[in-house]
C-alpha cells in the first residue's frame, strides 16, 4: 500500500522519492497529533477537580466537581461517567450525589459493608428527583451538563465521596490513577492528577474564607475522531440565484449497509412504526433515517434573498436519527460576514473569537421552552432560522460561494461541507456568459441581415 501511495504521488506530483515520504509521514503526524485540538475552542476541556474536605479514622471525605469549560460541546443523556483506579487499597465507604456502577467482591468486610471495593470504580451521576438524604448541592442531573456558554450555571456536576484504607494526612494520601472520562461514549483523554493549591470557599454571608484541605485536578480533552470514527452531521447548500441544490456528500457519514438490517428505516416503508422503538426505551444507538449520505444530522444553508444593503440566509437542522431527542442542541459556523451580523430570528447567538480580533464564528443555539429540543426523525424532526447580515462593500460578493459557510460545528462535531467546486454559482458565470454572448451576437448577425435585406 506504501509502494502504491508513493508511485500515485509521484506520478500526479513528479515529487522525488524522498519529498513524498517527508509528506506522507508529515501528513501522518500532524493527523494524530492534533485531532484533540479544536481551532475554534483551543482552550475547551473538562477539569474534574478533587477536594478534601475532612479527614476521617482511615481515610478522607472528598467533593469530586466536573466542570465543562468547553464553549459549545456539551454532555448529553445518558450522561458521564467518571473512572480511575486507586493508588493503594482504598474503598469507597459511602457516597452521596453519585453511585458506582458496581460494588465489587467486599467479602473480607464483616461488619459494615463498603459502597464500592473495587480497585478501578465507576461512577455515574443520581437522577433528578433523588431523595434529599441522598443528594449535595450542584448533583443530580442524570449526567447531563451544558456548554459553558449555552448556560454556565448547569455546565458542572458534583458527588461526595467517603474513601477508606487510604492516607490520614496530605503526605500520606495518594490520588488515583489512569481517569477515564465517558460522555456517553468514548472521547475524552484525561491526563494525570495534579496536586494544585487547595480551593477556597466563600460562605454565603461573604464574611467567611474556608479551603480543603488538598485539592488535585484532572483535564479532559475531547477527539472527534477517538468519539466516533466516522461524521454525526453534514452540510446541504442551495440559493436564490440558482436552481441547483447541493446536497449533502454521498456516504458522508457512511453507506447503506444490507447486511446489517435495521441500521437504516426507509421513511416510506408500512411498517416503521415497529422497527422504530418506542420512545419509552432508552436506546441511544443511531438508527438513522435511509439517505444518500447516511448522516444523523443535516444543516442546509440557504441564501434566501439580496437586498440593496442587506442579505438573508435561512438555517434548517434536521433530524435523521429515530433514536435520539436532541436537547440544547447547539451550531457553531464560521463564515467572514458575522461580523455584519444585524439580526436573527429564533435561535439565541454569541459570537465566538478564537482569533481574538477575528469575528467570524458564531454560535447558535435553541430558545428555551420554544426549540431548543430537536425532534427525533419525522414531521417534527427540524428547527430553522433566519439571518440578516448587513453587507460590507469592502468583502461582500456572491461570487465564487462567498456567501457559504466555511465551516459547521453540530454540538462540537465538524459537518461534512460539499466540495467547493460543486457550490451553486452565480447565472452570469462561466458557461451561462458564453450562452449570452453568442446570443447577443446572433441577434446582432439578424438584424444587419435584415437591414441589408430591406435596403
Amino acid at each position: 500500500m506504501a509502494n502504491l501511495f508513493l508511485f500515485i504521488a509521484r506520478s500526479f506530483f513528479n515529487l522525488s522519492s524522498f519529498s513524498v515520504l517527508l509528506l506522507f509521514l508529515l501528513s501522518f503526524s500532524s493527523f494524530t497529533a492534533t485531532e484533540a485540538y479544536d481551532p475554534l475552542d483551543p482552550n475547551g476541556n473538562i477539569t474534574i477537580k478533587w477536594d478534601i474536605m475532612s479527614w476521617t479514622a482511615d481515610g478522607y471525605v472528598a467533593v469530586v466537581t466536573i466542570f465543562n469549560f468547553q464553549q459549545y460541546r456539551h454532555i448529553q443523556a445518558p450522561g458521564w461517567t467518571l473512572g480511575w483506579k486507586w493508588s493503594k487499597k482504598e474503598v469507597i465507604w459511602s457516597m452521596m450525589g453519585g453511585q458506582t456502577t458496581e460494588q465489587g467482591d467486599c467479602s473480607r468486610f464483616k461488619g459494615n459493608i463498603p459502597h464500592c471495593c473495587k480497585k478501578d470504580p465507576t461512577v455515574v451521576d443520581l437522577l433528578p428527583g433523588t431523595p434529599y438524604n441522598q443528594q449535595i448541592a450542584n448533583c443530580c442531573k442524570g449526567g447531563v451538563l451544558n456548554s459553558w456558554v449555552q448556560d454556565p450555571a448547569t455546565a458542572g456536576s458534583s458527588f461526595q465521596v467517603s474513601v477508606g484504607q487510604a492516607g490520614t494526612t496530605n503526605k500520606t494520601v495518594r490520588v488515583p490513577k489512569n481517569f477515564t472520562l465517558k460522555a456517553p461514549g468514548p472521547g475524552y483523554t484525561c491526563g494525570p492528577a495534579k496536586i494544585v493549591k487547595p480551593s477556597r470557599f466563600v460562605t454565603a454571608d461573604k464574611r467567611r474564607v474556608t479551603q480543603a484541605l488538598m485539592t488535585w485536578n484532572v483535564t479532559c480533552t475531547y477527539s472527534q475522531f477517538l468519539a466516533q470514527k466516522t461524521p454525526t452531521c453534514c452540510v446541504s447548500l442551495s440559493s436564490f440565484y440558482n436552481e441547483t441544490i447541493v446536497p449533502c456528500p454521498q456516504c458522508a457519514c457512511g453507506c447503506q449497509n444490507t447486511s446489517q438490517p435495521g441500521s437504516c428505516v426507509d421513511p416510506k416503508a408500512p411498517h416503521i412504526a415497529s422497527v422504530v422503538p418506542s420512545t419509552g426505551k432508552n436506546n441511544y444507538a443511531p438508527l438513522v433515517q435511509c439517505t444518500s449520505h447516511m448522516c444523523p444530522v443535516r444543516v442546509h444553508w440557504h441564501v434566501k434573498q439580496n437586498y440593496k444593503e442587506y442579505w438573508r440566509v435561512k438555517v434548517t437542522i434536521t433530524n435523521f436519527n429515530y433514536n435520539m431527542n436532541y436537547t440544547q442542541w447547539n451550531l457553531v459556523v464560521q463564515h467572514p460576514n458575522f461580523d455584519n451580523l444585524t439580526q436573527i430570528f429564533s435561535f439565541n447567538y454569541k459570537s465566538l473569537t478564537p482569533y481574538t480580533a477575528i469575528n467570524d464564528t458564531a454560535m447558535l443555539w435553541g430558545v428555551k421552552f420554544y426549540n431548543d429540543l430537536l425532534s427525533q426523525a419525522g414531521q417534527l424532526g427540524n428547527v430553522q432560522s433566519e439571518l440578516l447580515f448587513r453587507k460590507d462593500k469592502a468583502t461582500f460578493t456572491f461570487e465564487k460561494g462567498w456567501a457559504f459557510p466555511r465551516r459547521i460545528y453540530f454540538n462540537g462535531d465538524n459537518c461534512v461541507m460539499p466540495p467547493p467546486d460543486t457550490y451553486p454559482w452565480l447565472p452570469n458565470g462561466s458557461s451561462h456568459q458564453l450562452i449570452s454572448t453568442l446570443s447577443l451576437l446572433t441577434t446582432l448577425l439578424a438584424a444587419m441581415a435584415f437591414l441589408l435585406g430591406y435596403a
